[in-house]
């Protein structure tokens, strides 16, 4: 079984999410939360650190991290164990950094995110999921945005 972790950035109703490129074997041209697989020896909150400043250049703020979930894909040598996290404050602007894997990353209402073409079709309801006051926090200030428009 593999083991995914991947990272919720919330604030303000929205969520970053990256495109998937149209090239990648796995899950190609779907939107998704950013992550990549854990590493032996790594704990799953050390693979979303690494895998959020390797993708997005981003450091997250470990206290403010929290799990929300887990997802399930695939079946026998396949299967994909997917641990979600909410992050709630990090350091730094999210630009894509690995563009070899994604051609797009974009701030996405989660009100909206049912009408996207998504890796997994159970992450609206987990993120619809998170308390009101998590999901419309106000900005902290050792947060950015990737653009003028996000949260």
């Amino acid at each position: 079984m593999h083991v995914v972790v991947c990272g919720a950035l919330v604030g303000n109703g929205a969520v970053l999410l990256v495109h998937r490129s149209p090239t990648r074997r796995a899950y190609p041209d779907l939107w998704d939360l950013p992550g990549g697989h854990v590493e032996a020896g790594e704990s799953e909150l050390q693979a979303l650190a690494r895998e959020m400043h390797e993708e997005l250049g981003v450091h997250i703020v470990a206290e403010s991290s929290s799990r929300l979930g887990d997802l399930h894909a695939g079946s026998g040598e396949d299967a994909v164990h997917v641990g979600v996290w909410q992050v709630r404050d990090w350091v730094g602007s999210p630009t894509n950094r690995a563009p070899d894997e994604h051609d797009d990353i974009a701030w996405v209402g989660i009100s909206e995110l049912g009408g996207l073409p998504l890796v997994n079709g159970a992450l609206p309801a987990l993120l619809r999921s998170l308390p009101e006051p998590d999901r419309l926090a106000p900005r902290d200030e050792a947060r950015t945005t990737a653009s003028p428009t996000g949260p």
